[in-house]
């Protein structure tokens, strides 16, 4: 059996291989923040494919928590029953189904909403200024992500990921170029990091003990004076009690130039598993299935997260299974598929 096919247990979860559909947003939901048919065909093309966890796209936590006004929401009840026709679709065909819980922060792009931040700076000049958040508006935020951490539950969704990445939200408290505040949130580490603490001890109250959590942090802000990836394992140490696994990704709180190749954002995950002894998923370019064999053959990380890829290829996993020799994985109808 190759590696990349086999199992990966967190708590009470058990994800029958080590490919992670990566959170993508697809920009489709109406303003009431609920799928239409194109995310159930979408989420459930990828379970038939035989993707072990689809970690569902950004889903807001507010209505000024969307990035656009076609972002997926879990701020409302009404949210509840929609969303649960494809997490039941997903389970029929032996998927797992989690979802990124999160709030845009001073990226917000919908219109005739309060644009808020940790302090009053601008993503860029084709942005408003944001409102700097009040500590009584901090705590409806993080309410805000328990109780969409409770929807999430009565949705039946196998986990939930914690978005604190990406210039959005929580990654703006974390990083010093964002966060100019002046009290207990800004500073030194263990201040910027209280937000995220927060929310994560919120989103924990609100789940099954046995539900594990994910956390995707960008690792680095490729900016001098931000992030870099020894600051980022000081941030989850100080949070491994509250993370089951932490899906290392990297940028989004400025616009800086880098430079993109195959596996770019590996040495983030591997930095982080080594350093903090938590389990982390790989992401950036992954394409080939000898490259995903590699990672996880050499534990280098937990899982692999396959994004552009799994939009061109549904059935990546199905491909990989073919050109590693590890077959089992193929749903019955389509054994035709093993024989050249």
């Amino acid at each position: 059996m190759s590696k990349l096919f086999t199992p990966f247990k967190l708590k009470g979860l058990e994800i029958r291989n080590r490919i992670m559909m990566s959170p993508m947003c697809m920009y489709s939901a109406g303003d009431d923040g609920k799928p239409t048919d194109w995310h159930f065909v979408h989420y459930g093309t990828r379970a038939v494919g035989s993707v072990g966890l689809i970690m569902q796209e950004a889903t807001a936590v507010e209505r000024r928590g969307r990035i656009t006004g076609n972002d997926l929401g879990l701020w409302d009840d009404s949210q509840i029953e929609p969303l649960k026709k494809i997490v039941d679709f997903v389970h029929s065909v032996g998927g797992k189904i989690g979802v990124q819980l999160a709030h845009a922060g001073r990226k917000c792009e919908v219109k005739n909403e309060k644009i808020v931040a940790p302090s009053s700076i601008k993503w860029s000049d084709e942005y408003p200024v944001p409102s700097e958040l009040t500590k009584n508006e901090i705590k409806d935020i993080i309410r805000a992500f328990g109780t969409a951490a409770a929807r999430a539950v009565k949705v039946g969704y196998d986990t939930v990921e914690v978005h604190a990445a990406h210039g959005y939200l929580i990654h703006e408290f974390l990083s010093p170029l964002s966060n100019k505040r002046s009290d207990e949130y800004r500073g030194k580490i263990e201040n910027r990091v209280r937000f995220l603490r927060e929310v994560l001890l919120e989103v924990k109250k609100n789940i099954p003990d046995d539900m594990p959590i994910f956390m995707r942090v960008s690792a680095t802000d490729f900016v001098d004076g931000g992030l870099d990836i020894k600051e980022t394992i000081e941030i989850v140490k100080l949070v491994k009690d509250f993370v089951d696994v932490v899906d290392c990704s990297s940028g989004g709180l400025l616009s800086p130039r880098i430079d993109l190749y195959p596996g770019y954002q590996i040495i983030y995950a591997e930095a982080v598993k080594r350093q903090t002894g938590v389990p982390t998923v790989a992401v950036g370019l992954i394409t080939s299935p000898e490259m995903a064999e590699e990672i996880i053959g050499n534990e280098r990380a937990d899982m692999v997260a396959l994004g552009r890829v799994l939009l061109r290829q549904p059935y990546w996993p199905v491909y990989a299974a073919h050109e590693l020799k590890d077959e089992d994985i193929i749903a019955r109808q389509y054994f035709r598929g093993r024989y050249t």
